[in-house]
């Protein structure tokens, strides 16, 4: 049962498709994970629209709100610095300089009065916030979450997290930040050519599927993680996903069977885990941690991550291992993996204090 005399605790993750937000009760257990859908890009009410309805849901009073972001990044801000200068006053305005906290990387929390100053740290840190939660927890391990979007690959040892790399530009470089995920991302960004029908098939590079279908058809996507519009903006059933995902090789869905479908789904999943097992062999090629080292999954992909532990043969550890939550919750807690550390980094903050 959760504890209910308070203080609580909300995490957010301020996202450019999605805001995630977590409670925690006293001894921090999460007693409360939402996901709202927020195509930021369309403009700052959907910012304010996503917040709402999460406030909606929450039952107690909350006392702190920890925020950490990646929206910054959407094409309404001039810059980045413009967008966490945006997002960060509105949750400042909405809840009071003395109730936010924002997470800024390796400067910790500060507190809404220090915002220009560490406006780059601010910026798009929630993986370091995920990482720096479990570092002292999980031991030695690649921790890879795999959102709608993007993935994250951090390496985790002796309760650190071993990077040098602060900004996206950096860890895109470095395959430490890979713009490929299991619902948002195009299929044409995945793969170019893949088998089918007994050839090698060209795709268009059209915007005419995404990777949920391809994981509808595969049956990995949970319907809850499901959030994101269709490519045509139609329906989610198997048929219009095999539909969308014949465009892709320039076919209608009466050329072939459902299976066949299935089987081309199966494909471009297989090209996406050879995306992530690249990444992960050269995050390994630093040599720090050992061959019994897990890979730690986290995100609405991690099914992703215990196919590629199989593939790679290593162990394979769900992050809720090291997230306390409610039965209930508890899926959600860790696909919003990001605002559930940011708000345990707070209460062991003002537990030091």
């Amino acid at each position: 049962m959760p504890d209910t005399k308070g203080p609580f605790t909300l995490g957010w993750d301020l996202g450019g498709a999605h805001v995630k937000a977590v409670l925690l009760d006293v001894t921090g257990t999460a007693i409360q994970a939402i996901q709202s859908a927020c195509p930021l890009w369309r403009g700052m009410e959907y910012l304010q629209q996503s917040v709402d309805e999460v406030l909606a849901h929450i039952q107690p009073p909350v006392t702190r709100h920890v925020v950490t972001m990646t929206g910054e990044l959407a094409d309404i801000f001039s810059s980045r610095d413009e967008g966490v200068q945006q997002l960060s006053e509105y949750m400042i305005e909405r809840f009071g300089v003395d109730h936010v906290r924002l997470y800024a990387g390796r400067y910790g929390l500060i507190s809404g009065t220090n915002l220009a100053e560490h406006s780059p740290e601010i910026a798009s840190a929630n993986w370091l916030a995920s990482a720096s939660f479990l570092a002292t927890m999980a031991g030695d391990a690649l921790l890879i979450d795999v959102g709608s979007t993007t993935t994250d690959l951090m390496l985790l040892c002796n309760g650190e997290v071993m990077t040098t790399a602060s900004t996206d530009a950096e860890r895109m470089r470095r395959d430490e930040l890979i713009y490929t995920g299991v619902v948002r991302t195009p299929v044409m960004s995945v793969v170019q050519h893949v088998p089918f029908d007994g050839d090698r098939q060209g795709v268009a590079a059209e915007h005419f599927a995404t990777m949920a279908d391809v994981y509808r058809l595969t049956g990995d996507l949970a319907e809850s993680h499901d959030m994101a519009e269709t490519a045509d903006g139609a329906g989610k059933s198997p048929a219009e996903s095999a539909r969308r995902l014949a465009r892709m090789v320039g076919r209608d869905l009466s050329d072939a069977s459902l299976p066949q479908w299935r089987q081309l789904a199966c494909a471009i999943k297989s090209r996406q885990l050879r995306t992530l097992q690249e990444a992960a062999e050269r995050a390994l090629s630093r040599g720090l941690l050992n061959e019994e080292a897990a890979l730690l999954g986290a995100g609405a992909g991690r099914f992703l991550v215990r196919d590629l532990a199989r593939q790679m043969g290593r162990p394979y550890q769900d992050v809720s291992a090291w997230v306390k939550a409610s039965p209930e919750v508890a899926d959600w807690a860790v696909v919003c993996l990001p605002a559930y550390a940011v708000a345990r980094l707070s209460m062991r903050e003002a537990a030091l204090q």
